[in-house]
């Protein structure tokens, strides 16, 4: 994470990538525990 917001030397290079790393650490376990668990249900009610 201080990459993401690091402004010291070397922190342009740094910055788009660890900004992409926060987010899908963020939005990983959010995906995990809402839209799987969905999706489940989803697909079990059509296979009725």
């Amino acid at each position: 994470f201080p990459a993401a917001i690091s402004t010291g030397i070397g922190s342009q290079v740094q910055r788009p990538l660890a900004t992409v790393v926060v987010g899908g650490l963020l939005i990983g376990p959010l995906m995990l525990l809402v839209v799987v668990p969905a999706l489940c249900m989803l697909f079990r009610e059509r296979s009725r």
